[in-house]
């Protein structure tokens, strides 16, 4: 029984995650659809900054930042770390004073 009802909720959450998308332009770039915060977070992964040191930039917890990550990934739909730097770095988003 515990199969199904993960089953269920992750078929939730998928249908939760296509109706939202309706609501978006179709020409919305991937990186367009995070918030300010998540935007920024973006830009200092890929600048090639830790998660630790994102925190403390940001005065949050790594665990804050680890949250971030995680919803940047799934807004854009990214397997991992290393897609989002060639995401940002094919849309140039980094900008010049930023470390690579």
């Amino acid at each position: 029984m515990p199969a199904l009802r993960i089953l269920v909720l992750t078929s939730l959450a998928i249908a939760e995650r296509f109706a939202q998308s309706l609501n978006e332009p179709a020409d919305t770039l991937p990186h367009q659809r995070l918030s300010d915060r998540e935007f920024d977070v973006l830009r200092r992964i890929a600048a090639g900054q830790t998660l630790t040191e994102i925190a403390v930039e940001l005065s949050v917890s790594s665990k804050t930042v680890s949250t971030y990550k995680t919803r940047i990934l799934e807004k854009m739909q990214m397997p991992h770390e290393a897609a989002l730097v060639r995401y940002a770095l094919r849309h140039k988003l980094l900008g010049e004073d930023d470390e690579i």
